[in-house]
């Protein structure tokens, strides 16, 4: 017993096998893009994790549990705050000023830059591109996984498609076609009403139109405190003084900002929704 013990200090001493080795700098990953940030935490342990978009600790702009988001670091983007940090990889919006990812490169930071999706099928695509950039392509796989099981499950109980017309917001912007979340309302049996107000993509729909001819369905988000959640309180009473067959169906706002995971919960909602309207 003693020669067991004695032996499992020396490895200790010797190799360190007691604990994890340090994670290097070089593995380390710099956020700066809160739809980025929900897939980087799916992907690889906190450790790994130099710092996320300061959107992701919000709770109006993040789409990742805001509890987890607060427990890591954050920056608000500028180029000085990313490269004190020395990052082995910087994951950017496609957004970003040509500028800052400049800088980033002529001081040798690598970058990944990705876009905005706007269908599942280049959401996962998105996923497995990430996953590849931080070494992690097992858990970009179960990620997908994950997401196509929650698109199979909120398959439509039959052929029939309501209409329905998602509000983002306080605002009266709605969203149009083109987008991931149109994408999700059709593949969760819903037919996107935006078109027939004249709504190609997404934009200004005034409260007047809806009233007078409604959709099927209304998605709109939880109501909140301020002035937001008097315009969103505002719109429900409306709409409920029509006396229209309209159902109302609170869609968190944090669940069409962006893909990744939080397509899951997304599809899970609407299929919620669509149940509801069938029943």
């Amino acid at each position: 017993m003693r020669l067991w013990v004695a032996g499992l200090a020396l490895c200790a001493l010797a190799c360190g096998c007691a604990g994890p080795a340090p994670v290097r700098r070089s593995d380390r990953i710099v956020s700066t893009n809160p739809c980025l940030d929900a897939i980087l935490v799916e992907l690889v342990p906190p450790e790994r994790i130099a710092a996320i978009s300061a959107y992701s600790q919000d709770p109006r702009s993040t789409s990742m549990p805001l509890d987890l988001a607060r427990r890591l670091p954050a920056t608000s983007g500028t180029a000085e705050e990313v490269i004190a940090l020395k990052p082995g990889l910087v994951l950017a919006s496609s957004f970003t000023a040509p500028a800052t990812l400049a800088a980033y490169r002529r001081l040798g930071l690598p970058v990944a830059s990705f876009g905005i999706v706007s269908s599942v099928e280049e959401n996962r695509a998105q996923i497995r591109a990430i996953a590849k950039a931080v070494g992690a392509p097992e858990r970009g796989e179960a990620l997908v996984g994950r997401i196509d099981h929650a698109v199979a499950d909120a398959a439509p109980p039959d052929a029939t498609q309501p209409s329905a017309l998602l509000w983002l917001g306080g605002s009266n912007l709605v969203n149009g076609r083109g987008t991931l979340i149109d994408d999700m309302l059709g593949r969760a049996g819903f037919r996107n009403a935006s078109a027939d107000y004249g709504v190609r993509q997404t934009g200004v729909l005034p409260l007047e139109y809806v009233v007078a001819h409604p959709p099927r369905v209304v998605l709109t988000p939880e109501r909140g405190a301020g002035e937001e959640g008097r315009r969103v309180a505002l719109r429900v009473r409306a709409l409920a003084a029509s006396k229209a067959k309209v159902t109302i169906g609170r869609f968190p706002e944090r669940l069409f900002y962006c893909g990744g995971p939080a397509i899951v919960p997304a599809m899970q909602r609407l299929a919620a929704i669509r149940r509801q309207v069938a029943s």
